[in-house]
């Protein structure tokens, strides 16, 4: 019998990854979908419906990703989100940093993407530099604080960060059965608080937008986490996730495989450096939003307003490199992707970053009222 090995798999993870990027940034564009500006509407006119589309995706996420484990398809304990260390000051400090970046740069790292898609010279920018303060931070200067400060203050739950691994023992049920009951139970909760509005209920974008996103990272887990998973690598002998930069299986995030398609790009003759899950969806998003925008004539190009929209732009992009490498995540990497684990960690993560995101825009507007 002949083993699969990981140049077989490769160009199917790579495909996948970029196929379901793609539908991402091209509904994402149509829809609108927007965690900044879920955020913005929420805080500044009390409009929720953007707001809705971003649990909506994460309801769905969560109940299909969970179907998968619990169908044996994919072991999310192998993902980077369910680690046993519990590295609270990085997801909290992270997080805060992240929500403030992705306030004063226009958007998250999705966004960003979407946005260059679409002809946003100003998102172009903030790609770049998203990038290198993230690659910093994996490897570089702001990595040293990361490691040595932030990363200090953790504690390891020996069974997992997931809520049904810590309900095991206080509730006495198995982690299958807990996993079952927390993920319809938060599903069917999310969903009841989502459609409760009438006026989201009536907005198909909302709801279309809410429904693929979640669906497109349910399919990223299953071609990362079965579709490319080898129990054992003949090169290694070891178990392999094929094609992922972590070497766990992955879903969809946007900060850390921003800095490795700059490095691809950069060091594009060394045939040591090949692309990845992440650089394959990073542009399979810009290439769907492209697709959208050239389609529907929405394509514009557009830049910078004045020196102070550049120089917020430079600042916001440094946060969330920082920021989303240090959190593990941003509001998809760990707002949806990682809180459809159940992840304790993603879910303070996911709340740090909205209040880090509430209260920038908090100052901008008051700064606005004493005309500064």
């Amino acid at each position: 019998m002949t083993e699969t090995t990981p140049a077989q798999l490769m160009p199917m993870v790579l495909g996948g990854a970029f196929a379901l990027a793609f539908v991402f940034g091209a509904v994402a564009n149509k829809t609108n979908f927007c965690t900044m500006g879920a955020v913005s509407d929420w805080v500044n006119m009390g409009d929720t419906g953007r707001m809705r589309m971003w649990l909506l995706a994460i309801a769905v996420a969560m109940l299909g990703t969970n179907a998968l484990h619990l169908a044996g398809a994919i072991d999310l304990s192998k993902s980077l989100y369910q680690t046993p260390n519990f590295t609270w000051l990085s997801y909290l400090v992270g997080g805060l940093l992240f929500g403030v970046g992705m306030t004063l740069g226009s958007g998250c790292g999705s966004k960003t993407l979407i946005r260059i898609g679409a002809g946003n010279l100003k998102s172009v920018v903030v790609f770049i530099v998203i990038g290198i303060s993230a690659y910093m931070t994996l490897k570089g200067l702001f990595g040293a604080f990361r490691v040595g400060v932030l990363e200090k203050a953790t504690f390891s739950l020996p069974g997992g960060q997931d809520l049904p691994s810590l309900l095991t023992g206080p509730l006495g049920a198995s982690k299958a059965t807990l996993m079952l009951v927390l993920s319809v139970a938060i599903g069917l909760a999310l969903f009841g608080f989502i459609f409760s509005s009438r006026e989201f209920r009536g907005n198909g974008n909302n709801i279309l937008g809410g429904v693929i996103v979640g669906l497109v990272v349910i399919g990223a887990w299953y071609v990362s986490g079965h579709v490319g998973h080898l129990e054992e690598d003949p090169n290694t002998l070891q178990e392999a996730f094929v094609g992922t930069n972590s070497g766990r299986m992955e879903a969809f995030s946007f900060v850390a495989p921003l800095a490795y398609t700059l490095e691809y790009l950069m060091l594009w003759t060394d045939t040591s450096r090949v692309v990845t899950f992440g650089i394959a969806s990073a542009i399979g998003v810009v290439a769907g939003s492209a697709a959208y925008a050239l389609a529907s004539r929405s394509f514009r190009w557009e830049g910078f307003r004045d020196a102070e929209d550049t120089a917020m732009h430079l600042i916001g992009g440094v946060l969330m490199g920082f920021g989303g490498v240090t959190a593990l995540g941003c509001t998809i990497g760990q707002g949806i992707s990682g809180v459809s684990t159940l992840a304790l960690g993603s879910i303070l993560t996911f709340v740090s970053i909205v209040i880090g995101s509430a209260l920038t825009m908090k100052v901008q507007y008051w700064r606005i009222a004493r005309g500064d």
